[in-house]
């Protein structure tokens, strides 16, 4: 129960990255599997490396994409600890249910105004969403969803030909509904849509061929409430109250260099840091409903790395192809790992193409593949939820189709 109001009310509706972020936020980023900062020069610069919008052509850049996931059903096989205090053991495979979203995104970046230069973007910077029927899984993740938009207002400066600097405000909507169904009790929460607030910077300094670049994006607190449903099995009443729960949206730190090898090939390499280590302890609180319905769960999730390699191709004048992988690690340690997030290291493959209309119109297609390391958990893990078992076959599909102007 405590694992699944903690994922239910911090993230969105789906789950691409390592734990709940989703780094991919355009159709550039899709196919390079997130290996776009330093090469970033479109109108998804505004998100990913508003330093960059300073080197650009001056002209107006705007680009619109849809992508499309798929989440298949995640397996499990093993067992549940239903008594700690025993324990006893009761069988617990089962499968999860499949998860299918469209998901929009939206980049600006204005012309030049003297050395400074702004833009906007639209994006889902994280999500999960996760669906057990079936017992002893439903007890912990029966049915949850919160939506999460950001909204980002970027500038840039150029302090030199060769050196720029860039920020950007967040402003983060969330609201969501989580269902719980255990045989204690029946928890039904309704989120409102609340309003959080962070910022982004970010450097890029070009030498010839070689780009370098930096970004920071700070923590975003997402405070949630809404109302809440409690039905206590055991003494049959049920509760009306407001619920609470505050979580963080980590501060992730990139370093990234991108390397034009001729006119028609650049490679990026990237490397970032995920802070997961400020999610410490969940406390959800209910407003004139006894405290022995409040909950309180210690997290201690760690920092983790994610490396990623990219390519970006000129095939013609009309044609650009990208491919990208990466390593991403998971944060959630064995002992707190759930069933509404069962996290494990992935390895991410991808490829894209953009095809040049005219001078103005571009279109492109991306696609990227998500493969999560099956996760074992032994008794010697000591897991909270009391699982002792092993999830496999975690995966995610994107397709992005992409429609791009200049003007």
């Amino acid at each position: 129960m405590k694992r699944l109001l903690s994922l239910s009310l911090i993230t969105s509706t789906f789950v691409f990255g390592a734990a709940y972020k989703i780094p991919e936020q355009s159709a550039r980023s899709v196919a390079l599997a997130g290996a776009y900062v330093a090469a970033a020069k479109d109108a998804d610069a505004a998100y990913f490396n508003p330093a960059n919008m300073s080197f650009m052509d001056s002209k107006h850049y705007f680009e619109l994409s849809l992508t499309g996931a798929l989440l298949p059903k995640i397996k499990y096989s093993g067992q549940q600890v239903v008594d700690p205090r025993g324990p006893r053991l009761i069988p617990a495979s089962n499968k999860s249910k499949a998860e299918k979203f469209l998901i929009p995104h939206m980049h600006y970046v204005s012309t030049p105004l003297g050395n400074f230069r702004w833009g906007f973007s639209l994006t889902t910077p994280a999500g999960t969403s996760k669906r057990w029927n079936n017992a002893p899984q439903k007890w912990f993740a029966n049915k949850f969803t919160l939506r999460v938009a950001e909204f980002a207002p970027s500038l840039s400066y150029k302090l030199s030909d060769n050196f720029s600097i860039g920020a950007a405000g967040r402003v983060v909507f969330t609201d969501g509904k989580i269902i719980l169904d255990n045989p204690k009790a029946h928890y039904y929460l309704d989120g409102d849509v609340q309003t959080r607030f962070g910022f982004a910077l970010s450097a890029s300094y070009k030498l010839k061929e070689l780009t370098l670049a930096a970004t920071y994006r700070s923590k975003v607190d997402l405070k949630e409430k809404g109302n809440a449903t409690i039905h206590d099995n055991r003494r049959n009443v049920t509760l009306t109250s407001k619920g609470h729960v505050s979580v963080p949206l980590p501060a992730t730190l990139t370093l990234a260099s991108a390397l034009e090898l001729n006119d028609k090939s650049t490679v990026e390499l990237v490397y970032q840091r995920t802070f997961w280590s400020s999610y410490k302890t969940l406390d959800i609180t209910f407003d004139h409903i006894p405290t022995a319905y409040n909950i309180h769960t210690d997290k201690y999730w760690k920092d983790t790395n994610t490396f990623r390699l990219g390519l970006t191709y000129k095939n013609s004048k009309e044609l650009t192809t990208m491919y990208g992988i990466a390593y991403d690690e998971s944060p959630v340690p064995s002992k707190t790992l759930g069933y509404e997030l069962p996290d494990s290291d992935a390895l991410i493959f991808s490829a894209g193409a953009i095809y040049a209309l005219n001078d103005n119109l571009h279109i492109g297609v991306s696609y990227l593949y998500d493969y999560k390391l099956d996760r074992t958990l032994d008794p010697i893990d000591l897991n909270k939820n009391g699982i002792i078992g092993t999830f496999s076959n975690i995966r995610a599909h994107l397709l992005d189709l992409s429609i791009a102007y200049r003007y």
